[in-house]
């Protein structure tokens, strides 16, 4: 299957934290949308292994996403490296997205830089003919995204461009709380974190809020760019 947009993540959520009203908005658009998660968050403090992929599945459902998979990179210690680059090749050229979005460049924890340069690395890798991979024994082609993205995610980054999502953010609201078990809830007896708080919830609003605020929306999601962007006329900007 071939995809017009993949997304990446360190970990199931990373994708609907970032990017989930983007997704949603181009699903509706007629775009073909996949999601791929390097890990399965297995030493996240609050859940399971078994109730992430659960949650997943769910997000995934709630987004319209066409295709989810997980390369069961090892969470906290997966590398940049020949072995990890090839898993994310291998991704690449199976769906040959035109876009791929993943990880913010720099962020609170450490996957998410480490999975932003692995997956940007990949990309260009991915582009190479003498790079040989296969996919259930089939030879792949070389494939390379035109464009590469990274959503924003814990720090406040300048974004180069926003996404108006307007009318799209109660789904993007919806698929992150499909994730029960990672995010704030009174009554829970799991033990605290930084993305569990009330305030990191209610961020989820704000933050979309403000930067829809700054061009004339309701709601948008922030970006940040491998190089310049371009644009066929000054009427496509809004």
């Amino acid at each position: 299957m071939k995809l017009d947009i993949l997304a990446f993540g360190a970990h199931p959520d990373d994708v609907e934290l970032g990017c989930g009203g983007t997704l949603a908005k181009e699903i509706a658009l007629g775009k073909t949308v996949g999601i791929v998660d390097l890990t399965r968050g297995e030493l996240g403090t609050r859940g399971s292994v078994e109730i992430r992929n659960q949650e997943s599945a769910a997000a995934a459902k709630i987004l319209g996403i066409s295709v989810r998979e997980n390369l069961d990179m090892r969470d906290g210690f997966f590398i940049n490296d020949e072995a990890h680059q090839l898993k994310i090749i291998e991704m690449i050229r199976k769906y040959q997205p035109e876009i791929v979005i993943c990880n913010a460049i720099d962020d609170r924890h450490i996957d998410h830089g480490k999975g932003s340069k692995l997956v940007s690395d990949a990309c260009f890798l991915s582009g190479l003919m003498k790079i040989e991979t296969e996919h259930k024994g089939v030879k792949q082609q070389a494939w390379r995204p035109k464009l590469v993205y990274h959503y924003m995610q814990w720090k406040n980054i300048t974004p180069d461009f926003v996404v108006d999502i307007t009318g799209y953010n109660d789904k993007r609201i919806a698929s992150i709380l499909a994730y029960g078990s990672q995010f704030y809830n009174p009554n829970s007896d799991e033990p605290e974190t930084p993305i569990a708080s009330k305030n990191f919830l209610d961020s989820l609003n704000y933050r979309a809020q403000d930067l829809g605020r700054l061009i004339g929306v309701d709601y948008a999601e922030g970006f940040t760019v491998e190089r310049y962007l371009g644009v066929n006329s000054l009427g496509d900007l809004i």
